[in-house]
């Protein structure tokens, strides 16, 4: 399946390509599970109606996370992105969530202790400790902020809870990975792009 090279998006007119490798009928029974439900209708709040676009991603965080009644957010966040984690971590709690906010360098691990093949000896990024953290303290929602690529890979398959990321590490662009999209497509296709 390749979607995005299709000429007639029929399944935005309701209608199935029938390419699809799942069965049509269990994705619509698996909708009906009363939690699935819940976060479908929680989402649903922040685009439908005219709302899609009128809220930045962190407004959209805190709204999904009141409508979900969540109490308790743990926030995984790049030790180079503290200062903004801190503003983070305060916007949250004056939203009136309790905050667990995990730095990845969490538990003090040597790099040549994590990563075999290096013979450095300062600390490193340590997305294993950091998901069993935030795991210990039951949060209802976990935000990803700024994990280096590979650690937030790890990150996410240790973790067991429900996880959304407000930023992605991008660090030529801002953390705007856009940027880097269409830079990288000017660049190899030879077509400039709308700014």
């Amino acid at each position: 399946m390749l979607c995005t090279h299709c000429k007639h998006h029929s399944c935005r007119q309701l209608e199935s390509c029938g390419a699809e490798a799942f069965d049509r009928e269990v994705v619509r029974k698996e909708y009906q599970d009363p939690a699935i439900q819940s976060a479908v209708q929680t989402a649903a709040q922040l685009v439908d109606n005219g709302r899609a676009g009128t809220l930045n991603r962190l407004q959209e965080i805190i709204e999904f996370a009141r409508g979900s009644d969540y109490q308790k957010i743990g926030l995984a966040y790049c030790y180079g992105m503290e200062a903004d984690a801190r503003k983070v971590t305060e916007l949250m709690r004056q939203s009136g969530f309790k905050v667990e906010a995990v730095s990845c360098t969490t538990g003090a691990i040597a790099q040549d202790e994590i990563n075999t093949a290096s013979s450095i000896h300062n600390v490193s990024c340590n997305p294993l400790g950091q998901a069993a953290q935030l795991q210990s303290t039951s949060p209802d929602l976990v935000v990803m902020m700024g994990l280096c690529m590979g650690h937030d890979i790890l990150f996410q398959q240790k973790l067991r809870i429900p996880m959304t990321t407000l930023v992605v590490k991008d660090r030529p662009n801002s953390h705007n990975p856009l940027l880097g999209i269409r830079d990288l497509y000017e660049q190899q296709v030879g077509l400039t792009l709308p700014r």
